[in-house]
């Protein structure tokens, strides 16, 4: 086990994480407005970009072996043995996501589609499995690799983490939706750790991360932010589900 390059990961997570959450720097420098999108995202979209090329530098300079996983072998296996689950639990939110929030009341424009409907999610998938995955999963995996289920315990502890590191986005709302969405996440967080684990390649959590993410397309119809209770309630439902396919997957041994 390299102590100096698992030092210099965490440090890295770490520092990506504190990017991710505050927006920082981009929110501080960038204040472009186009349409109807939310000028915030596209603050955040320059940060992605930012966090991207600062990760990429030090990856290059100090985790040229890390198993990073961001290859093709693997990708189409990947999807195909694993993506039926994440697809069916994004179609299924978004189901939800209409249900709770009929009837619509905003129309919005093509660029605040694509901005904030895709290009957005598609970018919080890829910056997330960067940090959340590729870099603390594999943490957690080194520093606990003398453990007979090392990977499990990788798994669950970097979904904990990431259920928890949603809280910051959840300020201000009632403590039983906070409650909720945590579960949720921590379900969501163990299909992608476990098809990681799985496949070796962090492509297939960010492909099918991307496309969850992306099922929350409804609200760019709505001028209400946040979740009604038959929304919350069917999101506990689908990734619980998901979380327990998850498990099992864990449990059975990669042929």
């Amino acid at each position: 086990m390299n102590k100096k390059q698992i030092t210099v990961m965490a440090i890295l997570t770490l520092v990506l994480a504190f990017m991710d959450i505050s927006g920082l720097p981009a929110v501080l420098f960038v204040h472009f407005s186009l349409s109807d999108v939310t000028p915030y995202i596209i603050s955040l979209l320059v940060n992605f970009l930012i966090i991207g090329f600062l990760a990429g530098l030090v990856l290059k300079s100090f985790g040229k072996d890390w198993p990073l996983g961001l290859h093709t072998p693997g990708l189409v296996e990947g999807l195909k043995k694993y993506a039926f689950a994440g697809v069916a639990a994004g179609i299924f939110s978004c189901v939800a996501f209409i249900i709770g929030l009929a009837p619509f009341d905003y129309k919005p424009s093509v660029w605040k589609i694509l901005i904030e409907g895709v290009f957005y999610y598609f970018g919080v998938a890829i910056i997330e499995e960067l940090y959340v995955r590729g870099l603390f999963l594999n943490i957690v995996d080194r520093i606990a690799h003398k453990k007979e289920h090392h990977a499990a315990i990788a798994i669950w502890v970097s979904s904990v983490v990431f259920g928890l590191g949603h809280i910051f986005g959840m300020i201000g709302m009632e403590p039983i939706v906070i409650l909720f969405k945590v579960i949720s996440t921590i379900g969501m967080g163990l299909y992608f750790g476990a098809i990681y684990k799985r496949t070796n390649n962090l492509w297939v959590p960010i492909i099918l991360h991307g496309f969850i993410d992306i099922c929350a397309l409804p609200y760019c119809f709505t001028t209400f932010s946040g979740y009604k209770t038959i929304s919350l309630i069917g999101l506990v439902i689908i990734y619980t589900l998901l979380g327990i396919y998850s498990i099992a997957l864990m449990k059975t041994k990669k042929r």
